[in-house]
């Protein structure tokens, strides 16, 4: 088992994404096939470039298992309102800076969960927590 923690700067854009390539680079080492490998990148980076846009700050926490990728991604606020209508694909409440900054077109929700195997949220106004499961099944290997 391989657990590995990462933090994530709210409104740091140079810095958005640092913790997804990392997680790609030690993906790379591993015996896992190319798509599964494009579809936890692709959900990683979104759910991180959502707690840079969206949050207070946060971390992820990476963890690989015999059977299963998680990813953890939690953040400090200020939370989802309505989890269903951010689900929605074109709904975003990203700032005008993020948008020039190339971010917030409303698809992230939705990305991670087209993505996942399985995809968990919780939301406070204390913070957000989003569980990316992938599951590393023959075909995955």
């Amino acid at each position: 088992m391989v657990n590995h923690d990462y933090q994530i700067i709210a409104k740091n854009y140079d810095l958005a994404g640092r913790a997804s390539s990392r997680i790609k680079k030690y993906l790379k080492t591993q015996n896992i096939s190319k798509r599964l490998l494009k579809r936890i990148c692709s959900a990683s980076f979104e759910a991180e470039i959502n707690v840079v846009i969206h949050s207070y700050g946060g971390y992820a926490t990476f963890d690989h298992q015999s059977d299963k990728i998680m990813i953890d991604f939690y953040d400090d606020g200020p939370g989802i309102a309505d989890i269903a209508l951010a689900m929605t694909e074109g709904y975003s409440t990203a700032t005008p800076l993020d948008n020039r900054n190339g971010f917030g077109a409303g698809m992230g929700l939705s990305n991670i969960k087209r993505c996942t195997d399985e995809l968990e949220i919780t939301s406070t106004i204390e913070g957000t927590h989003l569980k990316l499961t992938f599951y590393l099944g023959e075909e995955n290997v």
